[in-house]
C-alpha cells in the first residue's frame, strides 16, 4: 500500500510538471524516479509469490550485468567508427572516452575486491562508483525523457516551422541538414500553409549562407518560394531560435511554432528555448545510427555544463565524501 502511494505521488508530480512545462530538465529526473518507484511497486505485488520475485530479480540482474559488460565495448567500437567517418575532433572522441572510462571504473572496482587489505583503494573505488552512478542516473534520465519528449511533439502541427542550420559543404546541403529539411517538409504537408523558416548564416568555409542553400533545397522539394522565410544571420542555436522568432514577429505571425533539429539535439534545444522565453516546441529528424551515441553524449555533457554549479556540488560531495569519512574514522 505504502509503495503504491509513493509511486502514485511521484507519477502525479511528474505529470503536473510535464503539463505545466515539458521543457524542464528537472522533468527528466522526476520521470526516471517515477519509473523506478512504479517498478518497485509492481515488484511488491509479487510479495507472496516467491518464484516470481526470484525470476524478476534474476532477469534484471542478467540483463543489467550483460548490459554493463557490453556497454563499454560498444562505446569503444562506436568511437572507432566516429574517428574513421567524422575525424579526430574532441566531440567525436566522446563515445571512445566513455567506453574506456567505464572499463577503468570496472578495473578499479575489481582491484578493490582483490586487494582487500588496501582500505584506501576501496575508498577510491567507492568514490568513483558514486560519481559514475550519479552520471549514469542523469544520462539515463535525460535519454529516456528526450525520447518521451520527442514522441509527444512529433505529431504536432504548426503555423510556422523553424529549421535550424548545421553547416554546409561549400554551398551544398549535407545529409545531416537534409534530414532536418525533409522533416520540415513532412510537418508542412500536415500543416498546409505553414511558413518554413530556414535559419543559418554563412560560415568562413561556406560559399553561401545556410539559409540560402536550405531555401533552394526546399524549392527543389516542391515547397512554394512564398512559404519560405530566410533568416541568414544566425551562427549558434540560440541565435537560430531568437532571430527566427523575431523574423516571424516582424511579419505579424503569432501562431504555434515548431523548431526542427536532429533527434539527439531535440531536448537541449527545447530547454534553451525555454531559457530564452520563447514559446515553441522542438521535433527531431533522423540521424545516422553510428552518429547517435556520440551525439547524445555530447548533448549530455552540454547539459552538465549548463547546470555546472549544481552538478559540481553533487559530484564534489560524492567524490570527496568517502575520503572524508575514511579520514574521520
Amino acid at each position: 500500500m505504502t509503495s503504491g502511494l509513493i509511486a502514485l505521488v511521484s507519477v502525479l508530480v511528474f505529470v503536473v510538471r510535464f503539463a505545466r512545462e515539458p521543457r524542464r530538465v528537472g522533468n527528466a529526473v522526476w520521470f526516471l524516479i517515477a519509473l523506478f518507484l512504479t517498478g518497485l511497486w509492481l515488484l511488491s505485488l509479487f510479495n507472496h509469490v516467491e518464484w516470481a520475485q526470484i525470476a524478476i530479480i534474476a532477469l534484471v540482474a542478467i540483463v543489467g550485468g550483460l548490459g554493463a559488460l557490453a556497454l563499454p565495448w560498444a562505446l569503444i567500437a562506436n568511437g572507432v567508427v566516429m574517428l574513421r567517418k567524422e575525424g579526430r575532433r574532441l566531440a567525436n572522441l566522446l563515445s571512445l572516452l566513455a567506453g574506456l572510462g567505464l572499463l577503468a571504473v570496472f578495473a578499479l572496482a575489481v582491484s578493490s575486491l582483490i586487494f582487500d587489505d588496501q582500505p584506501l583503494l576501496r575508498v577510491a573505488a567507492m568514490a568513483v562508483l558514486f560519481v559514475t552512478g550519479y552520471l549514469a542516473f542523469l544520462f539515463t534520465a535525460l535519454l529516456l525523457y528526450s525520447i518521451l519528449y520527442s514522441r509527444v511533439t512529433r505529431r504536432a502541427r504548426a503555423g510556422a516551422v523553424v529549421v535550424l542550420g548545421s553547416g554546409l559543404q561549400g554551398d551544398r546541403v549535407p545529409p545531416l541538414l537534409a534530414s532536418r529539411l525533409d522533416r520540415a517538409v513532412q510537418v508542412q504537408q500536415r500543416s498546409p500553409g505553414a511558413l518554413l523558416v530556414v535559419s543559418g548564416g554563412q560560415g568562413a568555409d561556406e560559399l553561401t549562407s545556410e539559409a540560402d542553400a536550405m531555401a533552394r533545397y526546399l524549392v527543389d522539394a516542391g515547397i512554394p518560394a512564398e512559404q519560405i522565410v530566410l533568416e541568414d544571420r544566425a551562427t549558434t542555436t540560440s541565435e537560430n531560435l531568437r532571430f527566427s522568432v523575431a523574423v516571424l514577429e516582424q511579419r505579424g505571425f503569432s501562431g504555434p511554432i515548431l523548431a526542427v533539429t536532429n533527434n539527439y539535439h531535440v531536448f537541449r534545444t527545447a530547454v534553451l528555448a525555454r531559457q530564452l522565453g520563447l514559446r515553441l516546441n522542438v521535433i527531431g529528424a533522423r540521424t545516422a545510427s553510428y552518429f547517435v551515441p556520440s551525439a547524445f553524449l555530447r548533448e549530455f555533457v552540454a547539459l552538465l555544463v549548463e547546470y555546472r554549479k549544481t552538478n559540481a556540488a553533487v559530484l564534489s560531495f560524492l567524490g570527496v565524501g568517502p575520503f572524508l569519512l575514511f579520514m574521520l574514522s
